[in-house]
């Protein structure tokens, strides 16, 4: 007979953790789908990429790319809600997880404020719009949030135990 599991409730700053990942991968994607439903854009580089496609070529492949784009789209988001919410039920390995995620993402979006503010990604002819800085800042700002309040409550994943009825005890 399993003992019954008593739920605690989870903590403020970890709902508030969950919250700001998944409102992170929200602003991404967000972003992300936008650029995808600029057809234009999609086309002159598929275009200037392949100059020897014709038309219908390049129509079939941007549209393969768009539906391609929502589908990768889609996944991220699942696994980032899924992420946070097993980080929230107390999962340190979820937790380990959207660190890793994170800390690459901020990384990597740090990288991206440097070349834009120093000039280096002008000089490569790499174009960067304002909205994409923007998009880059506001989710570098939440997911440095979401890590620094998953490990100020250390304690709610050190608390958790799991006990699974259905396996046998060693």
């Amino acid at each position: 007979m399993a003992r019954p599991v008593t739920k605690t409730p989870v903590p403020e700053l970890i709902n508030v953790a969950r919250w700001l990942w998944i409102t992170s991968a929200c602003v991404g994607m967000g972003r992300f789908v936008a650029e995808l439903f600029d057809r234009e854009m999609l086309v002159a580089e598929a275009r200037r990429q392949n100059p020897v496609l014709g038309q219908d070529q390049i129509d079939a492949g941007v549209n393969g790319g768009i539906l391609f784009g929502l589908l990768i789209a889609v996944v991220v988001l699942v696994l980032y809600t899924r992420l946070a919410n097993a980080m929230a039920r107390g999962r340190n390995w979820a937790r380990v997880v959207l660190t890793v995620l994170g800390a690459a993402s901020v990384g990597f979006g740090l990288f991206r404020l440097v070349l834009f503010g120093s000039g280096v990604a002008a000089r490569f002819g790499v174009e960067m719009r304002p909205v994409d800085l923007a998009v880059t800042f506001v989710t570098l700002v939440l997911e440095t949030t979401a890590m620094v309040l998953m490990y100020r409550v250390s304690s709610h994943f050190r608390t958790r135990v799991t006990v699974d009825s259905d396996s046998p005890r060693s």
